[in-house]
């Protein structure tokens, strides 16, 4: 049975990279019909924070990907945090140093951080230099009185390591350029390659799915699963996403928080269509695709192995489709919390009447977003009466003569009429036309600055009866008054 993880340290919120990798996991289980085990790499118990754990599992579920096991469900290989799991790593460790696959080490800190730099000076792979493996009795004897406590090593066997990688394909790796490895900190903490081996191997993992960055890690935790008597998981090192221009994502290039894409107003669904085209494809030219289409067509051998670089205009264009593909009831409730933090309505649950031009609203201005939050930027011409025309050219066309005549027309027919609806619109259009000679751009635009002071943005007829005849006419009025 396929049992996929995907184990975040609570050291920082989710980020574009990490929810990739927990995606393309529980896209595989889901596609094969197997579980997706949410664990908790908490060892690192100074960085650490429990609102970390609470965000990151909230990031999930806006995601939508829920787990088949972990801190807050349970399951048959409970507990899921790896603090609550020490005594798992302590039983492994004395299975290991029981059978001399493993040995204390008396090293200190700063001694091995000499050793580093000595051997990087001299042009060196920097590694552990063995030198506490056979230590004498006596040697240990006089450790122990100066009370240094030890860390625990792995002895790594001098041989080749195979990995038959289901993106990368076979990649082998010479062990006598690791060096022997700590598995179990002077602290009494499990270091991150053992805990992870250790965890693997009882939660019954089958398939390691990561990014590629990890794959230096492989042939140690492959030496690992042999050396406890299991048989390693398959192994599928996922390319790496970049920041734009192909550098290393960090948070001055691009590697945003999901939070950040929450609170900024893209759609779940928008995220995971764009979060699963990096560095996959369906196998055609397909680029709109729902969850379940995902699901039916996902297989790790399409991953690419090449690194995928974020791109903000392709999400924005995803996001725009997305927008417009959603209920006009559930895109109005998403933007409700956004006009009520830009003071434009007071209350997140509208009466019916108030909700109904809010939809309204909404409608004639959802082509134009690309995120939800932008809702604010485009609906201020329904609230704000009164403004300043401050561009240049929006000023320059006003001031024609072309442009108050198509003005004072467009004046005369509405104050002449009992409301605006869009058919009264595009007849009086016509109209103004026919008196002034003016059409297209310009006999719309002018009508355009009065009424919202802008040059470009929704159909005129769409937001017009929004506006109303009374502050239409106000407008107007101004702008031939300026």
């Amino acid at each position: 049975m396929v049992r996929v993880r995907f184990a975040p340290s609570p050291t920082g919120y989710l980020h574009i990279g990490n929810a990739r990798t927990a995606l393309f996991n529980w896209l595989f289980a889901r596609a094969n019909r197997g579980s997706f085990i949410l664990r908790i790499e908490d060892t690192d118990i100074e960085r650490s924070k429990e609102n970390y754990v609470g965000s990151i599992m909230s990031d999930l579920r806006w995601l939508e990907l829920d787990w088949d096991e972990g801190p807050d469900k349970g399951g048959p290989f409970a507990p899921y945090r790896q603090s609550e799991r020490l005594r798992v790593y302590e039983k492994f460790a004395e299975k290991l140093l029981k059978e001399e696959k493993a040995y204390y080490c008396y090293c200190s800190d700063e001694e091995l951080k000499m050793r580093r730099s000595a051997a990087l000076k001299a042009g060196q792979t920097p590694k552990y230099d063995n030198r506490c493996r056979d230590l004498q009795e006596e040697e240990i004897e006089e450790f122990k009185k100066k009370k240094k406590k030890p860390a625990l090593r792995f002895k790594v066997p001098d041989k080749r390591v195979i990995i038959d990688d289901i993106v990368r394909g076979r990649v082998e790796f010479d062990t006598s350029l690791i060096g022997d490895f700590v598995i179990m900190k002077s602290t009494e903490t499990p270091s991150f390659n053992f805990a992870v081996v250790c965890d693997d191997i009882t939660m019954e993992i089958s398939h390691i799915i990561r990014g590629e960055d990890h794959l230096s890690n492989a042939p140690k935790h492959a030496l690992l699963f042999e050396a406890l008597g299991f048989k390693a998981p398959q192994f599928a090192h996922m390319s790496l996403t970049t920041a734009p221009g192909g550098d290393r994502l960090s948070k001055r290039t691009g590697a945003t928080s999901i939070a950040y894409y929450r609170e900024t107003g893209y759609l779940p669904e928008a995220m995971v269509n764009y979060l699963t085209l990096l560095g996959w494809s369906p196998g055609d030219d397909r680029e709109i695709l729902s969850r379940e289409e995902i699901i039916k067509e996902f297989k790790l051998e399409r991953l690419s192995r090449s690194s995928e670089a974020l791109d903000p205009n392709k999400l924005d264009w995803l996001s725009g489709i997305y927008i417009r593909k959603t209920g006009l009831d559930r895109l109005t409730r998403l933007c409700i919390p956004y006009l009520k933090k830009a003071k434009f309505i007071k209350k997140d649950a509208p009466e019916a009447d108030e909700f109904d031009k809010l939809r309204e609203m909404v409608a004639a201005v959802r082509d134009h977003l690309s995120n939800i939050s932008q809702i604010k930027d485009h609906v201020d011409v329904f609230f704000k009466d009164k403004f300043a025309i401050k561009d240049k050219e929006a000023q320059d066309i006003l001031k024609s003569a072309a442009s108050k005549n198509v003005l004072k027309a467009f004046l005369e027919r509405v104050e002449g009429s009992n409301a605006i609806d869009e058919d009264l619109f595009n007849n009086l259009v016509k109209d103004i036309q026919t008196k002034t000679g003016v059409k297209g751009r310009l006999l719309y635009q002018p009508i355009r600055i009065a009424i919202t002071g802008r040059i470009h943005g929704p159909e005129l007829k769409l937001i017009i009866p929004i506006i109303g005849k009374e502050s239409c006419v106000r407008r107007v009025k101004r702008a031939l008054n300026s």
